[in-house]
């Protein structure tokens, strides 16, 4: 038997940056248990603690100093143990601070291993609520984390606030895109996910995912789930389910839209069909390997 077949080979390890809840599931809260799904060890460093996402009015809990993050980077370093992350993966940045400690998170993980990608999600603000962070934020991510992202999965209302570039059809989509792409880091695969698209020319009822890279451009619709009010931590759950899948496939941007797609309309029905607050992330994990209804990804350009 040789050393190969004698030692399985050891999962990827992802770092994730984001918000975390005691109870239901954005930030961390819904991004890490999809990857664990799909096969990655993460490690998981919080930026907030609170007992539940703010959708809700009213929460406990506080908010971590920015300087949280480098500590405990510091004490995973300290194992040794960057040199075996080969990836990162951000979401919500509650202060201008917090942009800077995950941009040097980031900066050290590929100081020790230089084929780590970065992902990052953009959070924002959203169609309908408009921007729903601190006023300096769209400016600091747009400045500071963009330029270092390998990857970005930025909603329809979250592309137009990084480009300044309004967004009704699907020529403005793919025009958005590539000027995003543009702003990535150089070198790095440069792709564009927007999320949540909802165009004047798309056919009625629907919702689409688009995804923009070096090789092409690909567009997944499914059926639009009404779910009123939104439900918190969808965004949260496809850049997850996208940079996983991504990953596992190679970088297969086609293939990851296609199963990262259809593993949120499936969460999204089983949380219409339980009538729940809190969308069912636990009660759908089987979906989100191999998603029982599968959404081809049309490759548009």
């Amino acid at each position: 038997m040789t050393n190969a077949e004698a030692a399985p080979l050891l999962p990827l390890n992802i770092l994730s940056i984001q918000s975390w809840v005691s109870y239901g599931h954005v930030g961390n809260a819904a991004a890490m248990f999809p990857l664990q799904r799909l096969g990655f060890e993460v490690w998981a460093i919080h930026t907030v603690q609170f007992s539940n996402h703010t959708g809700y009015g009213a929460w406990t809990g506080p908010v971590f100093a920015p300087e949280v993050v480098a500590e405990l980077l510091s004490g995973i370093e300290a194992r040794g143990a960057l040199p075996s992350c080969g990836a990162v993966l951000s979401g919500y940045m509650g202060s201008g601070g917090t942009v800077a400690a995950v941009v040097e998170a980031v900066q050290r993980v590929r100081a020790a291993n230089p084929a780590a990608l970065y992902c990052c999600d953009p959070v924002m603000g959203d169609v309908g609520r408009g921007v729903f962070v601190r006023p300096e934020l769209p400016d600091l991510i747009a400045a500071q984390a963009i330029p270092e992202a390998d990857i970005v999965t930025p909603n329809q209302f979250e592309l137009e606030l990084l480009t300044g570039q309004t967004v009704t059809t699907l020529d403005e989509a793919l025009g958005a895109a590539h000027l995003l792409r543009e702003k990535l880091r150089p070198g790095g695969p440069r792709v564009v996910v927007v999320t949540s698209l909802v165009r004047s020319d798309a056919p009625p009822e629907s919702i689409e995912t688009l995804a923009v890279t070096g090789e092409g451009a690909w567009l997944c619709r499914t059926p639009m789930i009404a779910l009123d009010p939104p439900r918190n931590g969808t965004g949260d759950a496809i850049a997850a389910l996208f940079f996983g899948h991504y990953l596992r496939s190679g970088g297969d941007a086609g293939e990851a839209l296609s199963l990262s797609t259809s593993a949120l309309y499936a969460l999204l029905e089983r949380t219409h069909a339980a009538g729940t607050r809190e969308i069912q992330l636990v009660a759908a994990q089987e979906e989100y390997l191999r998603p029982s209804r599968v959404f081809t990804a049309q490759r548009i350009g």
